[in-house]
């Protein structure tokens, strides 16, 4: 079992601006009911912050140290395993999906059902469909392979993984909530139940000051594709792939 909480993450608590609040959040994780976390939510939201906050704090509780939250259960960890960040790895000609793929793989060859894992938008240096089903197949594995089963944090934004709650009874979904006013979406970086459908992406755009006319065409571009994929239906196969199992070795 992993329970956390009000756990915060030490490192950008200590940077913030004088008088800001770090808003804490709590992870639960177990073996029987909620192995798996699918963390869907905005760019910007924290959700890589969540990520890293959960390993400092469960490798903090393994060598006996204090822990930044309000408290924390954390049973035995053999290793913690992590696939955060993107980059490539020129020196030895691996694109950065490449370096991606052999570090999940690493993760998968070696994981077991005591150990941590945390995905950070696993799959999106590829295709959009090639990343889904990448993706879908990892959490698949964790959860049905005898050998795995780790406790999973997933943050990701392929929405269509949410679909995975239904027929899986140990995955559930998140969100890293936002409000929107005015036009404005505000970080309430808060994780709570259930799937999120928006990533925001325009509007971080915007905030790093994007030209006013390409911003425009893009939210022009998105309705457009969004309306065009509600007509066609193609997102929607999901329920037919939890119908078929994999067969793990």
């Amino acid at each position: 079992m992993l329970d956390i909480k009000q756990g915060r993450h030490p490192v950008i608590e200590k940077q913030l601006p004088l008088g800001e609040r770090y808003i804490a959040n709590d992870v639960y994780l177990d073996t029987e009911s909620q192995q798996i976390i699918i963390i869907t939510g905005p760019n910007m939201a924290g959700k890589s912050a969540l990520l890293r906050q959960t390993a400092l704090i469960t490798l903090l509780a393994q060598i006996g140290s204090f822990v930044p939250a309000e408290s924390a259960h954390i049973g035995l960890v053999d290793k913690i395993f992590t696939r955060v960040g993107a980059s490539d790895n020129i020196s030895v000609g691996e694109s950065t999906f490449m370096v991606e793929m052999n570090e999940a793989s690493n993760i998968l060859n070696n994981v077991s059902p005591r150990s941590l894992v945390l995905f950070d938008e696993l799959g999106r240096g590829t295709s959009t469909y090639d990343g889904i089903s990448i993706a879908w197949a990892i959490v698949e594995y964790i959860h049905e392979h005898p050998r795995a089963k780790a406790r999973t944090l997933f943050a990701t934004h392929y929405h269509e993984l949410n679909e995975m709650e239904k027929s899986f009874n140990r995955i559930k979904n998140y969100n890293v909530s936002v409000k929107e006013v005015d036009n404005k979406v505000l970080f309430l970086r808060k994780l709570e139940r259930g799937g999120s459908e928006h990533s925001f992406g325009i509007h971080v755009a915007k905030m790093a000051g994007m030209p006013k006319s390409i911003v425009k065409r893009a939210n022009d571009i998105l309705h457009q594709l969004e309306s065009d994929n509600r007509q066609q239906g193609i997102a929607k196969p999901t329920a037919e792939i939890a119908q078929t199992r994999m067969v793990c070795n």
